[in-house]
């Protein structure tokens, strides 16, 4: 298991504060600021994610709870109908999100705006987030919102319009609870349910329809 990068501004303090303890022979004082730390660098950790799925599955972003399935329609990054998926993490939750599908980045936006709780319907409308929205080898259009949280204070993106992923590659992370949405064409075959927990870069959210009408298998 590796750690994302932008853990070291948290973590770093509870390390010195845990040396400045024990060269003043405060073990206690030591021994909480080297828990607290530990702590706040799981947040960031990053585990070894891999899938056989079919080429045509979609992965989930992130790694935490359904907790809304609906339709949308949304002239941000299309036209049409699209599944809009919502998954929710908890502060226990992996916070770094993957790539759902290959694909080319053909937008990719920031919005301000306010640090409700997660799991309110209103947060992805009204709390900070990052749009990234792709376009397959096949030409479909997928999107997915990183959205600030209660306790997130920052959402990061590695990608830039232009750029060129591979499914479960390492996109970006929301740094502590908050909520990612992703948006399937309606076309697509959905493979999960409300109420389900799900491992980004190892479920299977979706799979896109062939050119024979299947979903694949």
């Amino acid at each position: 298991m590796t750690f994302a990068k932008e853990a070291w501004p948290f973590v770093l303090p509870f390390a010195l504060v845990a040396v400045v303890a024990l060269t003043l022979q405060r073990p206690r004082l030591a021994a909480v600021a080297a828990v607290v730390g530990l702590i706040v660098l799981l947040f960031f950790r990053i585990p070894a994610r891999a899938s056989t799925a079919p080429v045509n599955a979609v992965l989930a972003p992130a790694n935490g709870k359904i907790t809304a399935i609906g339709r949308v329609e949304n002239p941000e990054f299309g036209t049409g109908e699209f599944h809009h998926i919502v998954t929710f993490l908890s502060v226990f939750n992996i916070h770094v999100q993957r790539a759902p599908a290959d694909g080319k980045v053909a937008a990719s936006s920031h919005r301000p705006g306010r640090k409700v709780a997660a799991f309110r319907p209103d947060a992805g409308d009204v709390n900070e987030s990052q749009l990234s929205v792709f376009t397959t080898p096949n030409g479909d259009t997928i999107a997915m919102r990183q959205i600030a949280g209660l306790l997130a204070r920052r959402v990061v993106t590695y990608l830039g319009v232009g750029d060129i992923v591979e499914r479960g590659e390492l996109i970006g992370l929301i740094k502590f609870g908050s909520r990612v949405d992703l948006y399937l064409p309606a076309s697509y075959h959905l493979r999960i349910e409300e109420g389900q927990t799900v491992h980004e870069g190892e479920t299977v959210m979706a799979e896109a329809v062939t050119d024979n009408g299947a979903a694949g298998s």
